[in-house]
Formats: structure tokens, sequence, C-alpha cells
């Protein structure tokens, strides 16, 4: 019991800390969008806003690659050393809300890395804040009922059905 614990807990902390990190990427990708949604003249000779939506367009990429490729397998991994099946459960029907996301996030980017036609950005700027919001929202779900949820199991606490 003693030796499951400490493997428990290990395993809690890492993922913890894998998702502090990530976490840290979400706060720089939000200020990088809210920088680029305070821009109201996208010219085409002002070559410093182009630059600043491409690092956009690849911390955006980057981070939702984490979340799919690491992220995500890292909780449903917790969710079954805990022996989580309701987590499981959920956090399976959470990834699948947030995998439209991931495509609208993707041909945000592929619109943006092969035009310089900025004409509607602020538009689909507006759309890909949208989709960020809700995105954010089932990722933090996400990691309540695969990570924050097994605290209590810790510390032998009894565990209520959280799911």
């Amino acid at each position: 019991m003693v030796t499951e614990n400490l493997t428990l807990q290990t395993s809690w902390n890492n993922a913890g800390d894998v998702i502090d990190r990530w976490l840290e990427d979400r706060r720089e990708l939000l200020a990088m969008y809210c920088e680029l949604t305070e821009i109201t003249d996208f010219t085409e000779g002002d070559n410093h806003h182009s630059e600043e939506l491409k690092l956009f367009c690849e911390m955006m990429v980057d981070y939702a690659s984490a979340g799919h490729f690491e992220i995500f397998d890292y909780l449903n991994q917790e969710g079954a050393l805990f022996k989580d099946k309701a987590g499981l459960k959920k956090g399976s029907q959470l990834i699948e809300k947030i995998q439209p996301s991931t495509e609208l996030i993707l041909d945000f980017n592929e619109k943006y890395l092969i035009t310089d036609d900025l004409d509607s950005l602020i538009i689909d700027l507006a759309t890909i804040g949208e989709t960020l919001a809700k995105r954010f929202d089932r990722e933090d779900s996400l990691i309540d009922v695969l990570h924050s949820a097994h605290v209590g199991k810790l510390f032998n606490e009894p565990q209520s059905d959280i799911a």
C-alpha cells in the first residue's frame, strides 16, 4: 500500500509539473493573442505585425500539439494508474469535444502562413479567440477530471463520483 501510494504520488506530482508548464504556455499564447487583438491596422507594409502573427500561429499550433500528443496522454495514463474508469470515460468525451478546435487552429495557421492578405484577420482573430476560450474551458475540465480529482486518493480520502 505504501509503495502504491508513493507511485501514485510521484505520478501525480510529475503530471502536475507537466500541466503547469503547459498552462504557462497557455498564458503566453493568451498574451500574444491579446497583443494581436489590440492592433487595428494590419497594413501590408508593416512586416512587424506579420511576424507577430506568424509567432502567434506557431505558439498556437505548438500548444495544441502538446495537448494532443503529450498532456492528454499523460492525463489518460494518470486516470488509468488511479483506476478512474469514470474519469477516463469523461476525459474521452472531453477530448472528443476539444478535437474540432484543433482543426480550427490548424486551419487558421494554414491560412495565415500562406497569405499576406490580412483583410479578414480581425474577424478571424475574434473567431479563433472564441475557439480558444471554449477549448481552454474543456481542457480545464479535463485536468479537473483526470488530475485534480485524484488528490484525495493520495491522502487516502474517500472518493466521490466526480464524473
